[in-house]
């Protein structure tokens, strides 16, 4: 059963994405450390599903039954990129097909009981459908609309006799005196009273008629009532016995039933969607996620769906398992915050590398995690620590970074860094210029060096004072390696570390290096237009 699909059977092999910046993510939070994973829905994975909907068209078998399909991009232990795809529920009656990851483990467990239920389930349905067509239901509506007209048909008739009724007694009274003119009072009184005769007639009769009937129907709605209280408790039984059987597995290597993932309750259909076959086979078969995607695909009467459209997670069935789907994951994903066909730019996250190292290729990085969504080359035109957060500016080809390259080195872009320092900062604003120098004895350590330091001048601003803390918004001038972190640090500086710097400063519990590139404006060197890009800072 060949399940690992190369992208060939999917897209060209000259098939290239200008854009990689996801439409969607997939997230949710880790059960364990209430961080937010993510897995990006990718043009690159919309590609592949857009042709998976091809081939389910020209399969007839497929293409008129609606239901939900996946697929996930993934990564082999040796860097090769593959597809598996998966389908909702079940297809054309199986829960297993050739070419389709397999059904989340456990549904074997139960499948006596199942079989059982299901039985009693369609004996109960049909039970239900006979009860809801007895002929008694047709007849009283039936007789229901022939009273009813039969009634009106009478109270025109009355209403018409009433109104003659009235005329002619005010012509006795006119015309008539004495004896007379009582007997024709007495006849038009008569004539009333017996009107009013028929129509409670007409009613009882209509009663004795219709009672019978009704008290069947609601003798069958009473049983209706109940057999669907039974179906309810059957469909319950059989769903907490699945949901204690079916077990999912994440990239910890954890594996969970979905009673214990979900113990106030799951829906019915829950375990059975794409999202989570595609990720717990994954997760047990050692293949990394890249991106994923899940669309609609056949008719849509029940669930409201439109054929060929992309939908995230479900937020009843799928959404509640993310978190726990998605833990043990690597991220793979940078947040993209402008891209056009010359340049991207991304805000990246605290502990993440710039670029790989120099002897370690497919270390992870920004690069490296880019280089799986795009066909073609990206160099990066500038660095960040591996433990400063914020803006990073992507070429994506070599004249782009040369031009932009160019105005790092002539000093013509504008950065501006906030930090937080570990100390509260006397003084509000100013300059420091201490040249740097690399030690190489001692590398990565950068030291201010008078005579053999390259000229580092940074001007500072404070922001705001924060108890035993001060915010600080840092522009360099000049774009040495650690040049804020060594001004903050220096006692010929600021003389207070930035918190968390475990180099020139204390050997913090903190998190991460509060340092963050806020903002960044540069000339974009194909549209003539100054840009100026900012983020928020996330401490």
């Amino acid at each position: 059963m060949i399940l690992l699909h190369p992208l060939s059977d999917f897209i060209e092999s000259n098939f290239i994405i200008y854009s990689a910046q996801p439409n969607y993510y997939y997230e949710g939070k880790c059960p364990q450390t209430g961080e937010i994973l993510r897995l990006p829905r990718t043009p690159l994975a919309e590609a592949i599903a857009d042709s998976l909907m091809q081939q389910l068209e020209q399969n007839h078998l497929y293409s008129h039954e609606g239901k939900m399909y996946g697929i996930l991009l993934v990564e082999l232990p040796n860097g090769e990129q593959r597809v598996i795809k998966a389908f909702s529920g079940l297809l054309n009656g199986n829960s297993m097909v050739t070419g389709w990851v397999l059904p989340i483990p456990g549904r074997e467990e139960v499948a006596l009981l199942e079989t059982q239920i299901l039985a009693k389930l369609a004996a109960i349905k049909q039970e239900i459908i006979t009860l809801e067509q007895i002929p008694e239901r047709a007849e009283y509506k039936t007789l229901s609309v022939e009273y009813t007209q039969q009634l009106q048909t009478m109270s025109l008739h009355h209403d018409h006799s009433k109104q003659q009724r009235h005329k002619q007694r005010q012509e006795f009274y006119q015309t008539l005196t004495d004896k007379s003119l009582t007997t024709a009072l007495e006849k038009l009184e008569a004539e009333s009273r017996q009107q009013g005769i028929d129509r409670r007639n007409l009613k009882r009769h209509q009663n004795e008629i219709l009672q019978p009937l009704q008290q069947i129907i609601t003798s069958a709605d009473r049983k209706i009532t109940e057999l669907k209280q039974q179906r309810k408790q059957l469909s319950r039984q059989l769903q907490t016995e699945m949901h204690a059987a079916y077990s999912l597995t994440n990239f910890q290597g954890q594996s969970l039933s979905l009673q214990q993932l979900l113990p106030g309750g799951t829906p019915t259909g829950t375990g059975e969607c794409c999202a989570p076959k595609l990720l717990h086979y994954a997760a047990t078969h050692g293949l990394k996620p890249l991106a994923m995607a899940e669309f609609w695909w056949g008719n849509s009467s029940i669930e409201n769906k439109v054929s060929g459209e992309f939908y995230g997670a479900c937020l009843e069935r799928c959404q509640p398992l993310m978190g726990f789907l998605l833990s043990g994951l690597k991220p793979n994903q940078v947040e993209i915050i402008y891209e056009d066909e010359w340049l991207i730019a991304v805000n990246k996250s605290s502990g993440l590398l710039s670029v790989p190292g120099r002897y370690f290729h497919n270390q992870d990085s920004v690069i490296s995690r880019l280089r799986h969504l795009y066909n073609q080359e990206i160099i990066a035109v500038h660095r960040l620590d591996q433990d400063t957060s914020g803006i990073l500016l992507i070429a994506k080809d070599p004249i782009t970074h040369s031009q932009l390259s160019q105005q790092f080195q002539q000093r013509q872009i504008h950065k501006v860094y906030e930090a937080l320092l570990t100390g509260s900062l006397a003084i509000n604003e100013g300059e420091i210029n201490l040249p740097l120098w690399g030690n190489p004895d001692h590398r990565p350590y950068q030291e201010v060096d008078l005579s053999r330091g390259k000229p580092s001048l940074t001007h500072f601003r404070v922001m705001n004072r924060e108890g035993d803390y001060t915010r600080v918004e840092f522009v360099p001038l000049t774009g040495r390696t650690h040049q804020l972190r060594v001004h903050a640090a220096d006692t010929r500086g600021l003389g207070m570390a930035i918190l968390g710097d475990k180099l020139y400063g204390y050997h913090s519990d903190t998190d991460r290096l509060y340092l963050h590139a806020r903002e960044l404006r540069f000339q974009h060197p194909h549209v003539e237009k100054i840009f100026h890009l900012q983020v928020k800072t996330p401490f």
